[in-house]
């Protein structure tokens, strides 16, 4: 695929576009942190009140929320969830280790794809996050069906979809709203974790393990404990797809003209 090459004005100014949706907060971010565009390097550069005023930042942040929230729900809850299928400790605890390594696995695989599909055709990250958590959705679907070894694949797709979310999001917060203070963007982003793990860890899947517990048993046994959380769950995810998505066709324009463009020149030096 073929793209326009862009001059360094022409990049600025799409740039400037870019951010004309927040430049009504600019004067009071400007005192805060500094100009919000880096001229030189031609890419943009703002401080975490000139994100938090942009729809790009909410929607990176409900994506987050709902990948991250439904994976961290996933094992915190593992152990209890291997229980009511009749799960031994001993293969519990073998999940729970196994989690580990495929969310590494998943870490080290996105940022490779993405880097590829970056370098190659421009595609905007964004894209590979919607994608994860449209597998991710599939993941809890799987394992809400309570078959035997669903667990076991189920767990397999989150973990690794959990770890691509990991490893995408700081780039994508890096490349979107630059790196003069990013560490705090980062973290800010960082907060949909556990706000998405308490709505759906707590709220969700502890409130329905509840009800179908039998009265007087604190434990609950069958498919039936779970089930209705991770349908939710998978529902939860596919909405965050669809946010994902809708950030990638907002972000293509600056993928393709600007990250594209710079990384293209960087590798021809």
């Amino acid at each position: 695929m073929q793209h326009e090459e862009l001059t360094s004005e022409q990049r600025i100014g799409l740039l400037r576009e870019e951010v004309a949706e927040g430049s009504d907060s600019a004067g009071s971010g400007t005192a805060l942190g500094g100009s919000s565009l880096d001229l030189s390097a031609g890419k943009e550069n703002l401080n975490v009140l000139q994100a938090m005023g942009k729809l790009n930042f909410w929607l990176l942040f409900l994506a987050m929320a709902c990948g991250m929230g439904s994976g961290l729900a996933t094992v915190n809850n593992i152990s209890q969830i291997g229980g009511s299928l009749g799960y031994t400790s001993k293969e519990t605890s073998t999940l729970v280790s196994l989690w580990s390594i495929w969310n590494f696995s998943g870490r080290f695989g996105a940022g490779f794809i993405s880097d590829h599909f970056l370098r190659l055709r421009g595609v905007g990250r964004p894209f590979f996050i919607g994608t994860t958590l449209l597998i991710m959705s599939a993941g809890h679907a799987i394992i809400s069906s309570g078959l035997p070894a669903s667990l076991y694949i189920g767990s397999v797709l989150v973990g690794l979809c959990y770890g691509c979310q990991w490893a995408l999001m700081p780039s994508i917060t890096s490349e979107i709203f630059g790196l003069n203070h990013f560490g705090t963007i980062f973290n800010m982003v960082a907060v949909a974790s556990p706000v998405g793990s308490y709505i759906l860890s707590v709220r969700v899947v502890g409130y329905i393990y509840d009800m179908e517990s039998p009265p007087d048993e604190h434990a609950c046994q069958g498919k039936h404990c779970f089930a209705l959380s991770f349908l939710i769950m998978a529902c939860v995810c596919l909405f965050g797809s669809a946010v994902a998505f809708v950030l990638f066709i907002r972000t293509r324009k600056f993928y393709r003209q600007v990250v594209y463009a710079r990384l293209k020149s960087f590798l021809e030096k």
